[in-house]
């Protein structure tokens, strides 16, 4: 009877434990067990075992482990799951064979664990191995295992693998196609992952909450906004109204900004993602005192901020120069909402500060942070060196972000703009050194553009399109117009020592230009034009869009690694604030 109550208690205490996750009050159940007397058994050791490893305390859970005289199923699995969680998947993938050597069979729930664990492309062997181990021990077919294999497989990047895996599967239930349309958004084949979701709806099987959520995924790109509207409709017919977060951010990732605005106005149900993903995707997109007007309606829709917000906030002030407003709901963050300051809200404070020429403010700002600086914020504090053209601060925080990373190609090429446009060449010269030095080399500049469903892809100087000779003409023609109109070329951050005409030939033909030119004689007269690129847009293909723009008549998306530009009628709408 005693041994029962105590271990009654220590069940109680655990469940207390496990939902305050507080390891001290952990350690002092575990104590008292102890000093109770009660025997560590197989079924108290899983206890304590399951405790310390849902709490993250692995030494713990490996000392409990280690005096178990005997180890069943669950002992092992709690094993595995730890050592998952803390990212250590050699220890897990031995602990799988280990189980077996001593008479152990793995159950589902293991070699569901072991998959999770295996879901990076480093341990794509040891899933492997997990998943033939799954084949040879002739497991019963079980949805939830099918859908951990393709997961597994798919977070490894190994499509053949994950198909395979679905293929073995006769049954055609929505959660295995889910996966499957998960697996092909996951690694960029848009079209595949559209092809599974028709084929549920051809089958009469209706596409769940899940196959929804993963298919906006995948439409969440400038090249995909047709699509997503399609899935749009799709869902006012079925009536999953309570998507409506994820077409939001779909919309605003497609660079369809008047849409999330409308899913949002027609929702009856917001919580903070809703508000969230509308604050974050108007600041993306430049749209800096809209955002802030929706954060004011947030607060007075009675919805309480959290840091995903204020993120939002604080970047929005960074993309339309709002310095006293940045400082005003900085200090709002602990001063009113409790919230303590991340790395992130300080990198757009130290963003917000650079943008707008308070340089010397902005580093003041890194040397009071209460940690040491991370490679962001010092690569925010050196864009803005760029884009102010200040050298000697320039040095001083590329120095810090090498320091960090050396491998990063992206601050020796904004060191090498910074020194080219200052007429500094032996400075571009000896960054050029140090990254062939270190075997750095330097991301090309990519552009693509979706035409008639089919994607084209540029980079400067590019003649591989069959139609380039029209293309070149297009652009030939594009830039002796807007030159007309006023349109001077930037040519202060072309890396070479040339002069001025060799310069104005060196950005004539950037990727975003070529993109342009194809989309205007691909498409209809009137309509927009998307287009995005893998860097920051440079700014002489910045200018000449604006004048593009304006004589053509249309609008053009641009979509670069930072966020939107909408040009149209010779204006951006970040105001040349980016």
């Amino acid at each position: 009877m005693y041994i029962y109550h105590g271990t009654y208690l220590l069940s109680c205490g655990t469940s207390v434990v496990l939902e305050s996750r507080n390891l001290v009050e952990g350690k002092q159940v575990h104590a008292h067990m102890t000093q109770s007397g009660l025997q560590l058994n197989a079924y108290l050791g899983n206890i304590l075992l399951n405790m310390y490893v849902s709490i993250g305390s692995l030494p713990d859970a490996c000392q409990v482990f280690e005096k178990l005289v005997k180890r069943d199923v669950v002992t092992w699995t709690s094993m595995i799951v730890g050592y998952s969680k803390h990212g250590c998947v050699e220890k897990a993938f031995e602990s799988f064979c280990q189980m077996q050597r001593e008479g152990v069979n793995p159950n589902t729930i293991t070699c569901m664990s072991m998959l999770k664990a295996c879901a990076s492309p480093r341990s794509l062997m040891w899933g492997r191995q997990v998943h033939a181990h799954i084949n040879a021990a002739g497991f019963e077919p079980d949805m939830r295992l099918a859908t951990a294999l393709i997961n597994m497989y798919a977070k490894c990047g190994s499509i053949k693998d994950a198909f395979d895996a679905f293929r073995q599967m006769q049954q055609e239930e929505v959660r295995l196609k889910n996966a499957l349309i998960g697996m092909y958004v996951k690694c960029g084949s848009r079209d595949e992952a559209f092809g599974v979701f028709h084929e549920l709806q051809q089958k009469g099987v209706e596409p769940d909450k899940i196959s929804y959520l993963s298919i906006l995924n995948g439409c969440a790109n400038p090249a995909a906004l047709e699509q997503g509207k399609q899935i749009h409709g799709y869902i006012k017919k079925s009536g999953y109204l309570w998507v409506g977060n994820a077409l939001i951010d779909m919309y605003a990732k497609c660079g369809g900004l008047v849409a999330a605005h409308e899913v949002f106005d027609a929702m009856h149900d917001r919580d903070e993602v809703s508000w969230n993903t509308l604050i974050g995707g108007l600041a993306q997109h430049g749209c800096g005192k809209q955002a802030l007007e929706v954060f004011e309606q947030m607060k007075c829709a009675g919805v309480q901020p959290n840091e995903v917000t204020f993120v939002g906030v604080l970047s929005a002030c960074s993309r339309a120069g709002l310095v006293d407003e940045g400082h005003h709901y900085f200090s709002s963050l602990c001063e009113t909402h409790g919230i303590t300051p991340t790395d992130a809200h300080y990198g757009c404070m130290v963003d917000l500060l650079g943008r707008a020429g308070n340089l010397n403010e902005a580093e003041e700002f890194i040397k009071k942070l209460p940690f040491e600086a991370g490679p962001a914020i010092w690569g925010a504090l050196l864009g803005a060196c760029r884009i102010h053209g200040n050298v000697k601060l320039a040095e001083h925080a590329g120095e810090y972000c090498l320091k960090l990373e050396p491998q990063n190609a992206g601050v020796y090429v904004l060191l090498m703009h910074i020194y080219a446009a200052a007429g500094m060449w032996d400075g571009v010269a000896r960054v050029r050194n140090t990254m062939k030095e270190r075997g750095v080399n330097k991301e090309l500049g990519r552009c693509w553009i979706e035409v008639n469903k089919r994607m084209h892809s540029f980079v400067v100087e590019d003649r591989t399109h069959p139609q380039s000779e029209v293309i070149y003409a297009e652009v030939d023609r594009l830039v002796k117009q807007i030159k007309e109109v006023g349109y001077v070329p930037d040519t202060r951050f072309v890396m070479h020592d040339v002069d001025e005409q060799q310069k104005e030939k060196a950005i004539c033909y950037h990727s975003e230009k070529l993109a342009i030119a194809y989309g205007l004689l691909s498409t209809a007269p009137g309509t927009s034009i998307r287009i995005f690129k893998n860097l920051r847009v440079c700014t002489d293909c910045h200018t000449a869009s604006k004048f593009i723009s304006k004589i053509v008549g249309r609008e053009i998306v641009a979509r670069d690694a930072n966020f939107f530009h909408h040009f149209k009628d010779g204006v951006c709408s970040c105001g040349d604030y980016w």
